[in-house]
């Protein structure tokens, strides 16, 4: 009897540490939900738009108008990024916590930040205009022949699309949407202060240090009517007396037509022949280039 009990409590133990590694395995297995509130280390206010993202993955979320938000984050993510223009940028380990409220701070150098204007340059907290700015570095990894198709995507409230198929063409910058129905819509392009006629397609992505857009009314207070939809100030690369720079590089694309519905093109004899016979139905003189198809 005494046997029987010692077997029958060895099996319980048994049953017991299963039961108990199995349940610890579910939990560690499921995603946590991690929630809290983001606010203003200045007055307390709550900081709607916030992009939460868990560091190294897609995984991401935005405060609410309260600044709550809700993310659901899976086994092995360890950090949080807090991030939003104008504000310090924060990463939070979780470390197993489930409710995590954050204070962010000013960015005090994104607001010092010396921008071009139309008349000068300002301090980026004094401008009352809406200005842009896109530095070289940004635009440099970018492996297009034309500026306008490297600030596609890149510029708020300003559309960069392709209007035509010609080769080398250049791409439709509209600044705020089409402002005129039967007059032209681009903006002005003032290269190094010198405002030029026409687009900017001819000139190398790696000579420009950086571009900033006008987008505002107040644009006009230098460039009159001729920047009513909007300027691009354009800066270009200088020399540094004493230095010597050498820099090259160069990026190679192929492109293919498929096979399956590739249409079937004519010969340069079977061109002649047709264009021969059009000449001869139309009652004209056939031109001597396509007088013999064969040859």
């Amino acid at each position: 009897m005494n046997a029987l009990m010692k077997q029958l409590y060895k099996s319980l133990r048994l049953l017991t540490l299963t039961l108990t590694l199995f349940m610890t395995y579910s939990v560690f297995g499921q995603e946590v939900t991690v929630t809290g509130v983001v606010s203003f280390a200045g007055d307390g206010s709550a900081l709607p738009g916030v992009n939460v993202i868990v560091k190294g993955t897609t995984n991401g979320t935005v405060t609410d108008f309260d600044g709550k938000y809700s993310i659901n984050v899976a086994p092995g993510d360890e950090t949080l990024t807090f991030s939003f223009i104008g504000f310090t940028k924060q990463e939070i380990a979780i470390n197993g916590q489930t409710e995590i409220d954050v204070t962010m701070t000013e960015d005090a150098t994104a607001l010092d930040e010396v921008v071009l204007v139309g008349y000068g340059t300002q301090i980026k907290r004094e401008v009352t205009g809406s200005v842009q700015t896109i530095d070289a570095e940004e635009l440099a990894d970018i492996p297009v022949s034309q500026v306008t198709q490297k600030l596609q995507g890149r510029l708020a409230g300003v559309q960069i699309n392709q209007t035509t198929g010609k080769p080398g063409q250049g791409m439709s910058v509209r600044i705020r949407g089409q402002l005129s129905v039967s007059g032209g819509s681009d903006p002005l392009y003032v290269v190094d202060g010198f405002p030029i006629s026409g687009g900017i397609n001819n000139l190398n992505p790696d000579e420009i240090e950086d571009i900033t857009i006008l987008k505002d009314a107040a644009s006009t207070s230098l460039y009159g009517s001729r920047a009513a939809n909007g300027v691009v100030l354009i800066t270009t690369k200088k020399g540094t007396p004493g230095q010597t720079n050498v820099s090259f590089n160069t990026s190679v694309g192929m492109q293919s037509v498929p096979e399956r519905g590739r249409i079937e093109m004519m010969n340069s004899v079977e061109f002649a022949q047709f264009k021969k016979e059009y000449y001869e139905d139309q009652g004209d003189p056939v031109p001597e280039i396509f007088q013999n198809p064969s040859q």
